[in-house]
């Protein structure tokens, strides 16, 4: 596999607070550190025209369009209609995040399903990615998913993986991706690392979650997206892969998966 030169951040938030105040140079820092593209997460739709302008501002900013499960209830109405119309835009490249979060449970279960079932409804019929947030709720989430994938397949993947092997088995079954972070970093995150062990290197994604989680050696620092480069050497090491090899793979999964977005004209990968 040829070096594309550049690795791709699948998961960041730079309309956050810590990022969004000084944005050019966290899209600079990003650029100067190999990160060749970067895609800004929607959580509320309300900051959906936020997310939009970022991605129209960089040539290597991307979007999506989605309600976090912790927005469930705060914006409950939402139809898939209005989600699928986001989507006509060119740099709204995925729907979601998604998902289930039966941690914090900051909105009712019932809620978060319903909001789950239309995101994935919503990449159904645009056959756009869904980006999926699940945390304390493996089997819910294998369950819904399984569900959906019955009315008629739709790609996506499982954003900031910490859950069990056995959801990381579910979903690759299903045709997922999945994502890791700066906590597969962290000395406490034995399992986690145990499991990205596991993941075929053609379905691995690297991202940072920015402005959260920031990896070794930057602990309590607000996370960026040059971050991931910290998290994509550490997985390489502990995959026994080169840098080169995890780098170009997670890059070309990216644009594989996410099959909207075109690689930056200067930084194509090379033949």
């Amino acid at each position: 596999m040829a070096k594309p030169g550049y690795i791709v951040d699948s998961h960041c938030h730079l309309n956050y607070g810590g990022l969004e105040e000084q944005q050019a140079d966290v899209v600079a820092r990003a650029r100067a550190a190999g990160v060749g593209c970067m895609l800004a997460i929607n959580t509320k739709l309300r900051e959906y025209d936020e997310v939009l302008q970022i991605a129209e501002t960089y040539p290597d900013v991307y979007g999506t369009v989605g309600i976090h499960p912790h927005e469930a209830e705060n914006e409950p109405d939402v139809a898939v209609p209005a989600l699928i119309e986001r989507t006509k835009h060119p740099k709204i490249v995925g729907i979601g995040e998604t998902g289930l979060d039966y941690f914090y449970d900051n909105a009712p279960r019932d809620m978060q399903k319903v909001n789950f079932h239309g995101h994935m409804t919503a990449a159904r019929e645009t056959g756009l990615p869904v980006i999926v947030h699940t945390r304390d709720a493996d089997d819910d989430c294998i369950e819904m998913v399984a569900e959906e994938m019955k009315k008629g397949a739709f790609p996506g993947v499982i954003h900031c993986f910490t859950a069990s092997q056995k959801l990381a088995d579910a979903m690759l079954e299903m045709g997922f991706y999945i994502s890791l972070s700066g906590i597969v970093t962290f000395k406490s995150a034995r399992d986690l690392q145990a499991t990205a062990k596991t993941i075929p290197l053609d379905r691995l994604l690297v991202e940072t979650d920015a402005p959260f989680l920031a990896p070794v050696p930057h602990r309590g620092k607000v996370c960026e997206p040059a971050y991931v480069m910290d998290t994509a050497r550490f997985l390489a090491d502990l995959r026994g892969e080169s840098f080169d090899e995890l780098q170009a793979a997670t890059t070309e999964n990216f644009f594989r998966l996410f099959s909207k977005a075109t690689p930056p004209v200067a930084l194509e990968p090379s033949a």
